[in-house]
């Protein structure tokens, strides 16, 4: 039985995660706080690990960089920016044109402070990105992290061979682990769905209908509409067999880790798997 489950894939993993999260919150719901060991355990892991992974990642990328060699990033960052705002635009019209209300704890977000003036929010931002870079990974504060990493990934191209190749091992070790926590995914989106379930119950979840219908019609509009026309535009050629691909290995695994940080070693691996350039990749 481990062995015929051990060969699924991820995503198959999970979706008998859900059904039986869903399956166990309706017969058993005393056993759910238990569960909800795994999903925290699963939440905390992730979030450990991923902004000592962006900072790795990308430090060891800029200082690996060899120059002379052109990345090509340029059609990367137009796609992503035209990209960006057409998502935006079309949640922007969705939302409009289906108005949804969702009703939060009060209580627990008294606290919580709307962000000042225009001077303010650029003054947060500047002094995110002169954080203590230690400060800037415990608090996950990629800004910050961001900043450092590029930083010292610049200050490190003129370092040595063996040097570059410390941090190329770094990280492909700190990679190693993502994936480990990755592959546990199911069990801790089980623990998850249980707890959810037995929690709010279908009555609860059933006044969320239209504002999850409203969700996720729009990520598969951008997905399977927006996105198909920008890459069938730029490799002149039917776009779908490309962007299934993608959502299967990347945008799937991205949607339920709900940490895109986690999910950028499932991306150097699709992208290399496709024959992307390294140093675009």
């Amino acid at each position: 039985m481990l062995e015929f489950f051990s060969r699924l894939s991820l995503v198959t993993k999970i979706i008998i995660a859900i059904i039986l999260g869903i399956g166990v919150a309706l017969l058993f719901p005393t056993v759910t706080p238990y569960l909800s060991l795994f999903g925290e355990l699963f939440i905390k892991a992730l979030k450990s690990v991923a902004p000592i992974l962006v900072f790795v990642l990308v430090l060891s990328s800029i200082a690996n960089f060899q120059v002379g060699h052109s990345a090509n990033l340029r059609p990367v960052l137009l796609l992503y920016v035209v990209g960006m705002l057409l998502a935006a635009f079309s949640a922007v019209i969705a939302s409009l044109s289906f108005p949804s209300t969702l009703y939060l704890n009060t209580v627990s977000h008294n606290n919580l402070q709307a962000p000042g003036s225009l001077a303010d929010i650029l003054k947060n931002l500047l002094l995110s990105f002169i954080a203590n870079p230690v400060q800037a990974i415990s608090e996950a504060n990629f800004i910050g992290i961001l900043a450092w990493a590029i930083g010292l990934g610049l200050a490190m191209r003129h370092s040595s061979d063996t040097t570059k190749q410390v941090m190329q091992d770094v990280s492909h070790a700190v990679s190693a682990i993502i994936h480990k926590v990755i592959a546990f995914a199911p069990v801790g989106i089980f623990g998850l769905v249980a707890v959810t379930f037995a929690d709010a119950g279908l009555a609860t979840l059933e006044s969320y209908a239209q504002l999850l219908a409203v969700l996720l019609g729009t990520m598969l509009f951008v997905a399977l509409v927006i996105n198909p026309i920008l890459v069938g535009l730029t490799i002149r050629g039917n776009p779908y067999p490309l962007v299934f691909k993608c959502l299967k290995e990347s945008g799937i695994t991205a949607f339920f880790t709900r940490s895109s940080a986690a999910n950028i070693p499932v991306n150097l691996d699709l992208a290399e798997r496709l024959g992307v350039n390294p140093s675009t990749a």
